[in-house]
């Protein structure tokens, strides 16, 4: 069976389970914090997937990945997930069920990136300006990345608008050398 097909199968059990016991924020929030685990120790990935290291381990490893204090269900569903021998897939499942949590809850995710801090006035603005678009709640996040030299860069969805002084440098860099 498929990679993707068995990851979501496993995140929509896992966000049936969640809301069904009205914690389907709490296991996203937890699933966010493996995720970025995952994206920010490369390592974890292969440690899971090693064979020779015990599903008890694997279980501990996983859960302090998660951070804080584990809920007793994303507990069990790492038991589940270990028993049935898809460990290789956690990192798939935890994008999946973010995934369908933020589609279930109508929430986008939007990021701002500026190359110096902007106010708290400019940033809520540009949050209620996605929201109007997108007639949903949105999880924003700002970034700050001096490299863009100017202006801002603004992505959600699938939207970007690039309106950078980088960009427009590169954009007449471009026309210059045609």
């Amino acid at each position: 069976m498929d990679l993707g097909v068995i990851s979501v199968r496993y995140a929509r059990a896992l966000l049936k389970a969640a809301t069904e016991q009205k914690q389907e924020q709490r296991v996203y929030e937890e699933m966010q914090t493996l995720a970025n685990s995952f994206i920010q120790i490369p390592e974890l990935r292969l440690t899971i997937d090693n064979p020779m290291l015990p599903k008890n381990k694997k279980q501990e490893l996983l859960e302090t990945a998660c951070g804080k204090e584990l809920s007793k269900l994303l507990r069990d569903f790492f038991t589940l997930v270990l028993r049935e021998g898809r460990e290789g897939m956690l990192q798939f499942m935890a994008a999946s069920y973010i995934t369908l949590y933020r589609k279930q809850k109508n929430l986008i995710s939007g990021k701002l990136t500026t190359a110096t801090p902007v106010s708290s006035t400019m940033e809520k603005r540009m949050e209620t300006m996605v929201q109007a678009r997108t007639k949903g709640s949105v999880e924003f996040n700002t970034e700050i990345d001096p490299d863009i030299i100017g202006g801002f860069i603004l992505e959600y969805d699938t939207y970007r608008l690039d309106a950078s002084v980088k960009a427009k440098l590169n954009s007449i860099l471009t026309q210059l050398k045609k």
